[in-house]
């Protein structure tokens, strides 16, 4: 959707937050996050700089409520169909997470490698989201590690998630292979880098 000023409209105060929120969001496909000006936001949605302190006590506030939002639409994005089995799911998710970046392209390259990413606020929910989707794949496993194998197994997850945000920025760009390909690359790398042959076996039995 392209941000443009709108006609000033009659909204409940929860939808106004959004559209706010959301205008907010938008901006983050060229500018940091604390360069996002409340005036500009209050000039699109078609409201006063001082109603838009009505729903928001002031500027920081305002900049965390769009990094949660962007951080939390993602993970509830990619999401997997919980009726799945384990490397269904794993699948189900992976094609998530590619059609999210794909269809929000200039927020996720911004989240991750535009001026945003290197926002204080931005980067500590794109990080705690990566930390909430290490945890759920660990969860998800029928025998969860303990101790030794469990750091072991949180540090490798980590860096998959890392390598597959980077695959995806750079196949969005390339297009080196097709989307089923890329899928199948993701899909696999994980228990290639993550798991051990004993827990592969474990959860293929």
């Amino acid at each position: 959707m392209t941000t443009r000023e709108t006609k000033r409209v009659r909204l409940s105060p929860e939808d106004r937050r959004l559209q706010l929120i959301t205008l907010g969001a938008e901006m983050l496909a060229d500018r940091p996050l604390e360069d996002i000006s409340v005036d500009d936001i209050a000039k699109l949605a078609g409201i006063s700089r001082g109603l838009l302190f009505h729903y928001f006590a002031s500027k920081q506030e305002f900049h965390e409520a769009i990094a949660r939002h962007v951080s939390t639409e993602f993970y509830v994005a990619i999401m997997p169909n919980r009726e799945l089995s384990l490397f269904d799911m794993l699948r189900d998710s992976i094609e998530r997470f590619v059609d999210y970046a794909c269809e929000n392209s200039a927020s996720y390259r911004s989240a991750l490698r535009g001026p945003a990413a290197a926002t204080a606020g931005l980067s500590e929910y794109v990080n705690q989201t990566r930390a909430a989707i290490a945890d759920l794949i660990i969860s998800e496993l029928p025998l969860p590690p303990v101790g030794t194998e469990l750091a072991r197994l949180t540090l490798a997850v980590r860096g998959w998630i890392a390598f597959v945000e980077e695959t995806i920025l750079t196949w969005m760009v390339e297009k080196p292979i097709s989307r089923e390909q890329l899928v199948d690359l993701l899909v696999e790398s994980l228990p290639a880098l993550a798991l051990s042959p004993a827990l592969i076996a474990a959860l293929q039995d």
